[in-house]
């Protein structure tokens, strides 16, 4: 039986499973929430009604507040002197840089972090975790962080690391999401169930993901010729777009700022290069 202590702030669908999982490893946990009933419904795990009790519960604590901005405000009372504070939440990086300056401030060493998988998925050895900040944390605590998944990176000792990759990795989520939804709905236009094109959607989303080093490639070397998808290639299919959704039905506004991106990729004589040029316009100030 393990006989060490963790303190998890914040007990949603992400906290609730991470406190989960070290009870489960036996953990003495210490929980608190806003909603104490949300907490004290935890099995297993020790609930606070107040944070400054959490926090004294543990010399590690792991955030799981929806911000930076909750966990900071819902921290001004407890006392951070000493303690080891690991945030996994979602945040931009400038606050995840404020959130830091806060924490040290306050006395305590800060590890910043992200779960790459969903609640269900924590303490799955496949599950990945990857944190930016004290290394010192990072290395003390990885037996306890392992418990939450088999993958740990230490990205680097800038306290935003984790949450600008977060951010990067991030973008690709919800346009993913959005095109399988349109393709269900071009689906059902016709009376077929999503389920029908699910092995598809697999087979084309591992299609992609070989492609994704070729596509880094050409980013980081600046040479748009490897690819052999080219951004006329994609302009040329606007028009099959805008065809699709008058015969379906199916509201395809949210390709508009794409439709328009790549219109003046063409204008700025981009046309022959492989869809990664869109880099130069996403990048490049004053552009619109």
């Amino acid at each position: 039986m393990i006989n060490e202590s963790v303190t998890v702030l914040g007990t949603g669908s992400m906290g609730s499973a991470v406190a989960g999982a070290f009870v489960a490893a036996g953990y003495h946990t210490a929980v608190w929430n806003r909603s104490h009933d949300k907490a004290a419904a935890l099995v297993g795990a020790n609930a606070h009604p107040d944070i400054a009790d959490a926090v004294a519960a543990s010399p590690v604590i792991i955030s799981c507040l929806t911000s930076f901005a909750a966990a900071r405000e819902s921290l001004r009372g407890a006392d951070l002197l000493g303690r080891d504070l690991i945030t996994l939440n979602s945040g931009t990086p400038d606050r995840a840089r404020g959130f830091a300056q806060f924490a040290n401030s306050a006395g305590a060493r800060f590890l910043g972090g992200a779960i790459k998988n969903v609640p269900a998925a924590v303490g799955d050895p496949n599950t990945l975790l990857y944190f930016g900040g004290d290394r010192d944390v990072f290395e003390t605590h990885s037996a306890t962080l392992r418990v939450l998944g088999g993958e740990l990176e230490f990205l680097g000792a800038e306290p935003d690391l984790a949450a600008l990759y977060e951010s990067a990795v991030g973008a690709t989520l919800l346009p993913a999401l959005l095109g399988f939804l349109e393709g269900a709905a071009v689906l059902a236009s016709r009376g077929l169930p999503a389920s029908t094109m699910v092995p598809y959607s697999v087979k084309w989303l591992q299609m992609i993901e070989s492609l994704l080093p070729v596509l880094a490639g050409e980013i980081d070397d600046k040479d748009y010729t490897r690819l052999g998808a080219s951004v006329e290639l994609f302009h040329t299919a606007v028009a099959d777009d805008m065809r699709l959704g008058a015969e379906t039905g199916v509201d395809l506004s949210w390709h508009a700022p794409m439709h328009e991106l790549l219109s003046r990729a063409v204008a700025d004589g981009r046309g022959a290069q492989s869809i990664t040029a869109l880099i130069e316009l996403l990048t490049r100030p004053g552009t619109r």
